[in-house]
């Protein structure tokens, strides 16, 4: 199964022979999952490979193999190092879908509604088990960046949870759960990729400070898939954050305009009820915050073309310089 973001990579007019060679990448990159997930209990391969098999677009394994372009990219590390973080990521959704309470996703059935929430969470961590395992083989540099990062994904899911402390600017405190569980793992993606190729320090700090930046565009991004799209698009309900009461930045930028009561009290809730779901999503759509918050994932995708100012002008750039706009523009 080819990952869905390649099909997109070859339309942007980045360079074929380096499009190729991502597409030769994320296929061993595919394989590894497999590997990495099977058990000697029938039972927890099965659950473990659920979310594998449902695809995705790869995105954070791309970024190491593009990262792993400004020093050797066959290097023996980089592959492994693209392994963790899916596996990383895919091991948060698990977790994820349990807290939201989610019935779908990626176009299938979540882990917890096909099962329960218990044998999802298990999942999960079996999953960051052999991340951790697969880590060990690639230095205690590795590792402290993948502890560095778990800390920073825990921690962006507590403040999630418990909201912003009381003053605090809601907007504010929602870019910096975004930074923490989206930035977080993105930004270690492309750190792995150089550090495993090579590449020099400067070069390492730079790519790390793009994945942090496009990191936060992705993920605005997402969050107004979730808003604007259909299921068929998007492969996930259309308005989840809606009915869970999860606030994203147009709902909080609804909530910050203060113009239509009604919104402003159902956006503060969950809304389970499928009739003022339906009404508060339509309103969402049609309000000027569904704006501001794409024009903040656009502010956020700049900032992070910007972070390549400072590299070669070669393939690998044009392309990073490509998904700064993929990121914003994609509908599923």
């Amino acid at each position: 199964m080819s990952p869905r973001i390649m099909t997109s990579m070859y339309g942007l007019g980045i360079d074929s022979q380096l499009a190729d060679q991502m597409a030769d990448g994320l296929a061993r990159v595919e394989t590894g999952l497999r590997e990495a997930v099977r058990s000697d209990y029938p039972f927890v391969t099965e659950a473990s490979r659920h979310l594998v098999d449902a695809g995705g677009k790869r995105f954070r394994p791309l970024l190491v193999l593009l990262a792993a372009q400004y020093g050797e990219p066959r290097s023996v590390g980089v592959v492994p190092a693209a392994i963790v973080v899916e596996l990383t990521h895919l091991a948060t959704l698990y977790h994820d879908d349990v807290m939201d309470e989610a019935d779908l996703r990626r176009g299938a059935s979540s882990a917890n509604a096909r099962w329960n929430n218990t044998v999802a969470i298990l999942t999960g961590d079996f999953l960051f088990a052999r991340a951790s395992e697969i880590l060990a083989d690639l230095g205690p540099d590795a590792v402290r960046i993948q502890a560095r990062t778990f800390e920073r994904l825990c921690t962006g899911q507590i403040r999630e949870t418990v909201g912003p402390a009381e003053g605090a600017d809601p907007v504010e405190h929602h870019l910096q759960v975004l930074a923490d569980k989206t930035g977080s793992l993105i930004a270690t993606s492309c750190q792995f990729g150089a550090l495993m190729s090579g590449a020099d320090a400067q070069t390492t700090a730079t790519l790390t400070r793009f994945g942090e930046h496009i990191g936060v565009a992705f993920q605005l991004a997402d969050d107004l898939v979730d808003i604007t799209s259909d299921s068929a698009q998007s492969g996930k309900t259309p308005g989840t954050d809606l009915r869970e009461g999860v606030p994203t930045l147009a709902a909080l930028m609804a909530m910050r305009a203060n113009d239509d009561p009604w919104l402003v009290d159902a956006l503060s809730r969950a809304l389970h009820d499928e009739v003022e779901h339906g009404r508060a999503l339509s309103a969402l759509r049609a309000h000027p915050a569904l704006i501001e918050a794409q024009n903040e994932a656009r502010r956020w995708a700049d900032s992070a073309r910007s972070c390549l100012d400072g590299l070669s002008d070669d393939p690998a750039t044009e392309a990073l310089r490509a998904l700064c706009d993929y990121v914003v523009n994609r509908t599923g």
